[in-house]
């Protein structure tokens, strides 16, 4: 009988295929995992917060951990921004690329393509896991599937409240009733992701962590706030009455008074009045507020996403489209740690299930790129190929996202015309002159003395037209960039000798003026 292979986790212990297919973190109404917790937020001060915070660092988690879900219900702000983060990862479609060139290689990409990237639970296993950039970690449990194949049929996130850290405070474990410091996660059965936002212990790593102060100093000015506008919102109301008011007419009036700011009406007698007095000293102290609560937005936009143009700025379209949401080298960090953690947790285990130990394993990843900047790239262009620089209009296309148009496309643009037929990079001799554009359109109709005046123009002008076109190549071709080839071609203007082109040029004009009137019977 043929012995099942010993396959090793992540960690090198070895894998027990039958803990695979069992719930090990499931919540449970009794015991260590509940699925409910008490509040921390409420009632918050800077005292309780600093305890929190020490307490975290040396393994009491589960008070910082209810805060910093906490504070992604009560913050819309910090819930916006870490959101957006999230979101910058988990919006890019990802890529499987195979161990190497082999069919065998491709066959398990395909696999893990399938089985895993291409299922309905890994987009949510995805956002699950990019919790861990609020709170330091976090853990999907894998729940294999058996049959002709080992497949995960679901990543179910569990609360990282579930779980504690050795006494190195670096190793996660299994919290577990009657053991303090946990039991060890069984391999092949735990994806665990731990971003690298900062060096040191990963419970102090949390976003949560870093913007709890602004938080709490929100908490603070938005609670004031709400008061400052409860007594200055409304102007003071004064209730009057004569010397002959009886005892009932002032608890009448006292009664109106109180009552007027929210039903706006009130029935009094005849000789009591009320007025109203607004108290314009006390009204400048809500700009404080707001500008408080703005700052520690800010502070927190440039902590979560690295930077605050998109979210509180917005000084300009050009300037949010260089601080698109999240800043890129953020988003590739995120996404990269991610990805180290899915091919050790998940896909490699996968793979050594199925077809056992690999050399190159295929890997998971999500492909963030810097946005190409159009603009500049059309900049470019227009000022360059002017000058004689050749380009691969495929080159182009490709910078821009633009797929080359087919037979029978609509397009935009004018005809193709005969200088389409040399195309940039083909052998054309140094001294020949490129083709003019509308020479096609010139030969669709018949010609007449205009076109062989222009005929002579052209010879006539070929000789410097082409020395000057040798020159700028030249200096192109011992440019060594864009910019230093800008550079050269500005130092390259004021030594141009375009006489020779200048007296064409005269004759040319004398040439139009005298056919123009020739037609008007001027000559």
């Amino acid at each position: 009988m043929a012995r099942t292979p010993q396959l090793l986790g992540p960690d090198g212990r070895p894998i027990e295929r039958r803990t695979l297919t069992q719930a090990v973190a499931a919540p449970a109404v009794t015991g260590v995992r509940r699925p409910f917790a008490g509040t921390i937020a409420t009632g918050l001060t800077p005292e309780r917060l600093a305890t929190i915070l020490k307490r975290a660092t040396e393994g009491s988690v589960a008070d910082y951990l209810t805060l910093a879900e906490e504070m992604e219900e009560r913050d819309p702000h910090y819930a916006a921004v870490l959101g957006t983060r999230k979101r910058a990862v988990a919006g890019i479609e990802p890529i499987v690329t195979p161990g190497d060139d082999s069919p065998r290689a491709g066959e398990i990409a395909d696999f893990v393509r399938q089985t895993i990237v291409d299922q309905p639970w890994f987009n949510t296993m995805v956002v699950d896991l990019l919790d861990a950039l609020g709170k330091g970690y976090a853990a999907c449990e894998i729940l294999w599937r058996t049959g002709p194949q080992w497949t995960p049929a679901a990543c179910p996130w569990r609360d990282p409240r579930y779980f504690v850290w050795d006494e190195t405070r670096t190793v996660l474990r299994l919290a577990a009733d009657g053991e303090p410091n946990g039991v060890e996660l069984p391999p092949g059965k735990f994806i665990v992701h731990v971003p690298h936002i900062k060096s040191g212990l990963p419970i102090r790593g949390g976003l949560a962590r870093l913007v709890a102060w602004s938080t709490l100093f929100k908490s603070y000015a938005m609670k004031d706030w709400a008061a400052f506008c409860e007594v200055y919102g409304l102007p003071l109301r004064l209730g009057k009455y004569g010397p002959e008011a009886s005892p009932q007419d002032i608890a009448t009036l006292i009664q109106a008074v109180a009552g007027i700011g929210t039903d706006a009406a009130a029935v009094l007698p005849r000789a009591m009045e009320i007025q109203f007095e607004g108290i314009g000293e006390g009204r400048g102290a809500a700009e404080l507020f707001q500008r408080l609560a703005e700052y520690l937005d800010g502070q927190v936009s440039k902590a979560v996403l690295g930077q605050t143009m998109t979210t509180d700025d917005g000084a300009s379209l050009s300037q949010a489209q260089v601080h698109n949401g999240v800043r890129i080298d953020v988003a590739q960090a995120d996404g990269g740690g991610l990805a180290t953690t899915l091919n050790r947790d998940l896909v490699r285990v996968a793979v050594d299930l199925n077809y056992g130990p690999q050399e190159a394993y295929p890997w998971l990843s999500w492909p963030i790129t810097e946005p190409e900047d159009t603009q500049a790239v059309t900049e470019q262009l227009t000022g360059l190929v002017p000058l004689g620089l050749r380009v691969r209009a495929d080159d182009v296309r490709e910078r821009l996202g633009w797929a080359a148009p087919e037979d029978g496309d609509e397009v935009l643009g004018g005809p193709a015309s005969a200088g389409d037929d040399i195309r940039p990079g083909d052998d054309t001799p140094s001294g020949a002159a490129p083709q003019r554009a509308g020479r096609s359109a010139q030969a669709a109709r018949p010609r007449d003395a205009v076109d062989d005046l222009v005929d002579q123009l052209d010879t006539a002008a070929g000789p410097a037209t082409d020395a000057l076109i040798d020159q700028v190549r030249a200096v192109i071709d011992q440019a060594e960039s864009i910019p230093d080839a800008m550079a050269r071609l500005e130092m390259l203007y004021s030594e141009l000798r375009l006489d020779d082109l200048a007296d064409v040029i005269g004759e040319a004009m004398a040439l139009a003026d005298l056919s123009g009137r020739a037609e008007v019977g001027d000559v």
